[in-house]
């Protein structure tokens, strides 16, 4: 029995796409590599929105069998929309993955999480064969840290204890993410919050030693994965 509901159908994109052309390129490109059968893992941001609605003309087109399990709900509600069947990583291990990123040094590590989703992301990433990085030039840094500072996701009573520990790691500037549409600060959706954390430099183990405090559920710091970069150019 169908809802009888517009939410879904009318569902819209929440803001400008920047760089369009560019990312609309390299959505295509994501969207050529999807063969029948695959199960995708679906990132989250603008560019694999576009990468989605891409897919979904070729899952309609071609009457492709694919399945995604997506990172955010955002994009989960864009799959019903677009009609690209869901699964889960109960059912399924992901065959590949396209995700964006928040910025890339030059030994492809990342950081990620502006938009709060890197546990799912990082999960989903580590779930996956291969993992597909889209970004544009103003994406590439020559360290991590350069333009953004570490989201770190922390279960909410242990924000000052985490506040402590992220101090001792050499964090100088730590701020609890406030909401956009609400009061207060902003809420995971695994209901929890999100310090952004600024680091003068951030070594090799620096994933590893946040993730060992007690409290922090995830940080936005990939370092060390198999990744493959796609450039979506500016122009």
């Amino acid at each position: 029995m169908d809802w009888n509901s517009n939410l879904i159908t009318n569902l819209e994109w929440s803001s400008e796409i920047t760089h369009i052309s560019g990312k609309q390129k390299v959505a295509d490109e994501i969207a050529a590599k999807v063969k029948d059968g695959d199960i995708l893992g679906v990132g989250s941001g603008s560019t694999a929105y576009l990468a989605l609605v891409a897919i979904a003309r070729r899952i309609k087109e071609e009457k492709l069998n694919v399945k995604a399990i997506p990172t955010s709900l955002e994009l989960s509600m864009f799959c019903s929309k677009l009609g690209v069947p869901l699964t889960t990583l109960y059912e399924n291990k992901p065959d590949w993955l396209f995700d964006g990123a928040d910025e890339v040094d030059p030994n492809n590590s990342l950081i990620k999480g502006r938009g709060g989703a890197m546990f799912k992301e990082k999960l989903l990433i580590s779930s996956s064969v291969v993992s597909y990085i889209i970004v544009d030039d103003s994406k590439m840094v020559p360290k991590l840290g350069t333009n953004f500072p570490v989201p770190v996701e922390v279960f909410p009573q242990a924000l000052l204890y985490v506040e402590k520990e992220l101090q001792q790691l050499g964090a100088n500037n730590i701020l609890l993410r406030p909401a956009k549409g609400k009061d207060g600060p902003v809420i995971t959706e695994n209901g929890n919050m999100i310090l952004d954390c600024k680091f003068d430099e951030i070594g090799s183990t620096m994933e590893r030693d946040i993730k060992s405090i007690t409290g922090v559920i995830e940080s936005g710091l990939f370092i060390g994965y198999n990744l493959q970069i796609l450039m979506a150019s500016n122009t």
